[in-house]
């Protein structure tokens, strides 16, 4: 089982971003979806183009608004574009949105509440913020779910991390980037030896059901 204890980092690791403390430090309230939603919702759709091939993704604003919305701010200002995939852990989960070229961070907008406890689990092809190990800590960057990922949802012991949309084409393109040759660097761990960066993230229209 694969950990997240640093998703979003600079100098952290798993799948934290050197924005908060430990859970350790916090004692999570077993989570009270009302009631879970039974399918993320596609409210919007977007084309990400990265060196590796695309991905569309859609988006849950519905049940998700606060990181749903949140996402859809970096977009609609193209703050993800230049940015890389700099975290990739094979059977586990791709991560980026917070990087450029260089392992150079990008400023971000203030942190959002922690949606997890509505209860949308980190299923393959799902995407979801990553974030420190404090609840209330994710900005920018993200990650999609390789495999089902279970241990990363919401629980009595744990905050979970927010699923917020997934994966409806390039799956494919998600699978290659997570296989691709990594290596650890000044803090950095699990990156990867040749970059890969997400060219473009652009509206698109939303498959029909």
């Amino acid at each position: 089982m694969k950990k997240l204890s640093g998703l979003l980092f600079v100098g952290c690791i798993a799948l934290t971003g050197c924005e908060g403390s430990t859970d350790g430090d916090l004692t999570p309230t077993p989570p009270t979806p009302d009631p879970t939603p039974p399918a993320l919702a596609a409210d919007v759709c977007y084309l990400m183009k990265t060196t590796k091939g695309d991905i569309t993704l859609a988006i849950d604003l519905t049940n998700m608004p606060i990181t749903g919305k949140n996402f859809k701010q970096y977009v609609d200002k193209s703050f993800y574009n230049g940015t890389l995939f700099h975290r990739t852990i094979n059977n586990f989960m791709i991560q980026g949105g917070g990087f450029t070229t260089g392992l150079k961070s990008k400023p971000t907008s203030a942190s959002i509440k922690n949606e997890a406890a509505v209860g949308i689990s980190n299923k393959r092809g799902t995407i979801a913020m990553a974030r420190a190990n404090a609840p209330d800590t994710a900005a920018s960057q993200f990650f999609i779910n390789v495999l089902d990922n279970p241990h990363l949802d919401a629980s009595a012991s744990s905050y979970g991390y927010a699923v917020f949309g997934k994966v409806v084409d390039g799956i494919e393109v998600v699978d290659q980037i997570s296989i691709v040759p990594t290596k650890n660097i000044e803090g950095f761990q699990d990156t990867p030896v040749q970059e890969i960066l997400i060219n473009s993230i652009t509206d698109t229209s939303c498959p029909s059901a």
